[in-house]
């Protein structure tokens, strides 16, 4: 799957969180990310104020950060972020958060570094499911909790499964030939400023969604002709004087099925 930000389907979402299918960036997706962290360095190097760059964050929005602790800055953001409760989300969803926030960064509007968005894709086609803990989200800003446990992970910390083991994250990089990441400016909150874990959730509900109408259509239209029931329920004419698009699409699907 190739991903460019703007061309990643349900199915291409349901696809590689069950199936782990391998994916990879485009050559567009790498030029709009290298512009954009282009323009990051020069905000930090010509010492602009930048939220969450070269301040604090929420109440400290008007602290500045100093050059030698921007770096430390991203790092405890995703530390203090990472305090989740309850049990793993399953492996598909994680599959697919990891996925989906590949996809949006993409994009090329994060300032994320090229290097890092790589590193993601090496990290999911390697196998590597970070054990993420379901509640705790804040969700205002998105599902930064969820989102940091998996970013920790990229950096060595805290534990995955990998090889249907679990094991600490580090263990788990170096048996695949990573090195942990090392996030610097602006990359600790493009990681986790996003919504991928309820679209994981919503991407695997519609597709499982879809499937089961199309099973339903097909058990409809059999029950019907195993109770010698009519087809004239199923009209044209009569679906279109209500007129629902849904119910017009199955009485039509029914229809191509009966025949």
């Amino acid at each position: 799957i190739t991903l460019d930000g703007n061309s990643l389907s349900i199915t291409d979402v349901y696809t590689s969180a069950l199936r782990s299918i391998p994916v990879k960036l485009s050559a567009a997706a790498a030029k709009r990310v290298e512009a954009s962290r282009h323009l990051v360095e020069k905000w930090v190097a010509g010492d602009e104020v930048i939220y969450g760059v070269t301040t604090g964050f929420g109440a400290f929005a008007n602290v500045r950060v100093s050059p030698r602790d921007i770096e430390q800055l991203q790092r405890n953001l995703i530390l203090s972020h990472s305090a989740g409760a309850g049990d793993p989300l399953p492996p598909e969803i994680v599959r697919a958060m990891l996925l989906l926030r590949i996809n949006a960064l993409a994009k090329g509007y994060s300032g994320i570094r090229l290097s890092t968005l790589r590193f993601m894709t090496e990290f999911l086609n390697a196998g590597i499911i970070p054990i993420i803990p379901m509640q705790g989200s804040v969700g205002s800003s998105g599902d930064l909790v969820q989102l940091s446990h998996l970013a920790l992970t990229m950096m060595g910390k805290g534990k995955v499964f990998y090889g249907d083991a679990v094991m600490d994250a580090r263990l788990a990089l170096k048996k695949a030939k990573l090195t942990p990441l090392q996030l610097m400016a602006k990359e600790g909150l493009a990681l986790i400023n996003g919504t991928q874990m309820m679209t994981a959730y919503a991407a695997l509900a519609v597709y499982g969604a879809k499937k089961l109408a199309k099973m339903i259509d097909i058990a409809g239209a059999l029950s019907v002709e195993a109770l010698k029931g009519t087809d004239t329920a199923f009209d044209e004419r009569i679906h279109e004087l209500r007129p629902h698009p849904g119910q017009m699409a199955t009485a039509k699907n029914q229809r191509r099925l009966m025949a």
